[in-house]
């Protein structure tokens, strides 16, 4: 299972709390968020490595999520919220962790000066790092959309993306904007220690689309008449044991570390390696082509069976378990993408069921700010209307246009260039800023 089809423990990632570096002093509050990091996660990794040389179980990533740095910005400049980004940065570096999340703000109803500064410095902060990411909540469905704080971002994404033009704009790939964005996600770029959690924190997220396919294909080859129920059945029992593993090698780090277990987060997230994508699943189950008609489908009875048997596993499932469809993460999603039978039309279908949103997608270097808040305004919308979460991570690249190939390498994989099929048209409405209401039966509880 480990060897053949690509069971892995996906990320361990260590959440720290890091109020209590707040400091007026931009030097002193710099150095005291490197030491607290230092000091709660030096153990991290040889713990990790111990646990999985234990278990013979790969631990793919480890990783750090923070308290939203933003409240450590109030009363601070744009200057400072650079430094503190460079102070995450080397320490994630001393270490040896692979990315650190937390460089976040929640501004579902309302932006603060700290909030406001950390928006500011995100074309800065992310060009000067290589390893912090940044997250943003714009909406929830009990407080609507923040569409003046969608507005900001999606212009510093546009920013971002030139800021880091040698790299094709790879600065964006750092940034996911949410609506009901968790607070025990384990996976970046969206991670964070939201309010309400421990002061230091072991979160576990389990991916095994591998093993999930190879399922299918032994259900269907022992029986090619297997109806949809009976593919769901075997996905709930594969989950339920992909589950136990994760929460065995999490709880067994905690221990070590002396710190909480928090949660297992059961996602499908995929890699580009082949074999180990959540479009191959679907093509076992029977979609051909990814994108035809019952694509959608798919994708809802997939994520449901994978919550149900993750629920079932464990007292302790979170973060954004069910299915990722990251396109430049997966070779079949982003081949779907080349081929021209899967567009981003469909895709924001699709998010309507899966557990995250749009998410790795490639736009043009013309791309406009009214063009990715529009397409951050929908997926949210998507959220707060169905009480679920979404997420948005566009990646502008600069000087491509649509069909160009682009390859980031590693985990972060490769695509094509696409954009929506009406590119311009919402500007006036996007422009108008404001909030968007939460939706009626969010408010009938």
């Amino acid at each position: 299972m480990v060897r053949e089809e690509n069971l892995d423990v996906r990320a361990v990632t260590l959440g720290v709390n890091l109020n209590i570096c707040a400091n007026p002093d931009p030097d002193k509050l710099a150095a005291a968020v490197f030491a607290r990091i230092v000091e709660k996660a030096g153990n991290l990794v040889r713990f990790c490595d111990e646990v999985s040389a234990k278990y013979g179980l790969p631990i793919v990533n480890k990783r750090i999520a923070v308290s939203p740095v933003s409240q450590l910005l109030e009363g601070h400049t744009v200057e400072t919220a650079v430094k503190v980004c460079r102070a995450l940065d080397a320490a994630a570096e001393q270490v040896k962790i692979d990315l650190l999340g937390g460089f976040s703000a929640l501004v579902q109803k309302g932006v603060t000066p700290g909030e406001r500064t950390l928006i500011e410095s995100l074309p800065q902060a992310l060009a000067a790092t290589r390893r912090v990411c940044s997250s943003f909540n714009v909406g929830t469905t009990r407080a609507g959309i923040n569409v003046d704080a969608v507005v900001s971002i999606a212009r510093k994404i546009i920013e971002t993306a030139e800021a880091t033009r040698p790299a094709k704009g790879f600065g964006c790939a750092k940034i996911v904007v949410f609506a009901n964005m968790p607070e025990d996600n384990p996976f970046m770029a969206g991670a964070m220690l939201g309010p309400g959690e421990p002061e230091c924190v072991i979160n576990v997220g389990v991916s095994g689309p591998g093993v999930v396919k190879h399922a299918i294909d032994r259900l269907v080859q022992h029986d090619p008449g297997a109806t949809l129920d009976e593919i769901a059945e075997e996905i709930k029992h594969t989950a339920f044991r992909v589950t136990r593993t994760g929460e065995l090698i999490g709880r067994e780090v905690a221990d070590r570390l002396g710190i909480p277990f928090g949660v297992v987060d059961l996602s499908l997230a995929p890699t580009p390696r082949i074999g180990d994508s959540v479009g191959e699943i679907y093509q076992s189950m029977g979609v051909e082509r990814i994108g035809a008609p019952g694509t959608t489908a798919a994708v809802m009875l997939l994520n449901d069976a994978v919550k149900k048997g993750g629920a079932f596993a464990s007292s302790a499932v979170g973060g954004l378990s069910g299915a990722f469809i990251p396109v430049m993460e997966d070779h079949a999603l982003s081949k779907a993408v080349t081929d021209g039978t899967l567009t981003l039309e469909k895709l924001e279908a699709m998010t309507a069921v899966c557990s995250v949103g749009l998410d790795m997608i490639l736009l043009p270097g013309n791309t406009s700010a009214a063009t990715a808040a529009g397409i951050i305004l929908d997926e949210a919308a998507i959220g707060i209307t169905s009480r679920k979460t979404t997420g948005v991570r566009i990646i502008p690249v600069p000087g491509a246009k649509p069909g160009e190939y682009v390859d980031f390498g590693g985990l972060f994989g490769a695509g094509v260039v696409t954009q929506p099929a009406s590119p311009e048209g919402a500007e006036t409405f996007v422009n108008r800023g404001g909030h968007i209401p939460a939706p009626i039966h969010s408010l009938m509880n």
